[in-house]
């Protein structure tokens, strides 16, 4: 791997390494949709930080937002391609560390 790649590569894997991002990933990716259901799926997670996570996933296109036009109004979250090919990259990360841990 060259060194233009290898600072492309880190860039990314910092993004998707920060604290809470895989989690709510991993969330989304297992059917929670609203808010409320990303947080509950996620311990210790709070609602400001969730929100501001979620902005960044859709700022990459990672996640897009869904507003229903229902009253009261709700809105659902759900993994973009992009994210959806992402999650699928992560699970041999999650594969490694079933097996072998810290």
């Amino acid at each position: 791997m060259d060194d233009a790649t290898c600072r492309e590569a880190t860039a990314g894997l910092e993004f998707v390494g920060r604290r809470w991002t895989g989690a709510i990933l991993l969330a989304i990716g297992r059917g929670a949709s609203r808010f409320g259901e990303i947080e509950a799926a996620v311990e210790g997670l709070s609602a400001r930080m969730l929100s501001a996570r979620l902005r960044e996933l859709e700022q990459h296109d990672l996640v897009e937002r869904e507003v229903i036009p229902t009253t009261p109004v709700s809105v659902r979250y759900r993994l973009t391609p992009r994210g959806r090919d992402l999650l699928a990259a992560m699970q041999p990360l999650v594969a490694y560390h079933l097996r072998w841990g810290d």
